[in-house]
């Protein structure tokens, strides 16, 4: 069955930068549409970012918008998130999801994998 890992969390200073990776295995990435959360402590789990099965289609949550990137490499089966200019608020644990029944969603509730997630912590 499928199977996503997270890798690449840890802690920064704010303004610094960390590259998130998630891996597949089980099914090839070129099948998969996939999302990134978060989950701060204390609160719901939220949506960062998202990508279609081609890589054509992508989005990102306002509060990350023009600082995150989202970006694939079905051949390695590894979906990349690139977090700039990180800020406290980002500080969470970070969760890769796959889609493998649609092309596109970037509803939670429509995801049906999950990784085990990656502790990211921004703090001086």
């Amino acid at each position: 069955q499928l199977q996503l890992m997270e890798s690449g969390g840890g802690l920064v200073q704010p303004g610094g930068s960390l590259k998130l990776a998630c891996v597949a295995s089980g099914l090839g990435l070129k099948y998969l549409a996939i999302g990134w959360f978060r989950q701060a402590p204390g609160k719901e789990r939220e949506g960062v970012s998202c990508t279609s099965v081609s890589g054509d289609t992508t989005n990102y949550a306002d509060s990350v918008k023009g600082r995150f990137t989202i970006s694939r490499d079905d051949a390695r089966d590894t979906v990349y998130l690139l977090m700039n200019d990180l800020q406290p608020e980002d500080t969470g644990v970070y969760f890769c999801a796959a889609e493998v029944n649609s092309d596109y969603t970037c509803n939670e509730d429509e995801y049906d994998y999950w990784g085990q997630g990656t502790q990211v912590t921004v703090s001086s």
